[in-house]
């Protein structure tokens, strides 16, 4: 995931990693912090000011329901949304809007 954030900060697009996490109150209560469930690992804006939202997986990874679900979510709404594998694929996705 770094890899690719390096690459397309290089590329002039500006991006972010989305963390979530979660704790226990005192009394043992889950508390869910961050994003929606299915949000996309990385999003940002591409260098000319499209938003993008990428789901990073490995080579061999699934990505879940609320993970597509969100990516359409996203494509219906204008923006640059897929699930990437490698620096090339996002730098791929990216380069749709040129």
């Amino acid at each position: 995931m770094r890899s690719i954030m390096l690459a397309l900060s290089e590329a002039g697009h500006m991006v972010f990693r989305a963390n979530v996490g979660l704790f226990y109150t005192r009394d043992g209560r889950p508390v869910k912090s961050g994003l929606p469930v299915g949000f996309s690992d990385l999003f940002g804006f591409t260098s000319d000011g499209r938003p993008f939202f990428l789901e990073v997986k490995t080579a061999t990874g699934r990505i879940s329901p609320a993970q597509l679900s969100f990516l359409n979510a996203m494509r219906v709404r204008g923006a640059l949304a897929d699930v990437v594998r490698s620096v090339e694929s996002a730098l791929w996705v990216l380069r749709k809007v040129q």
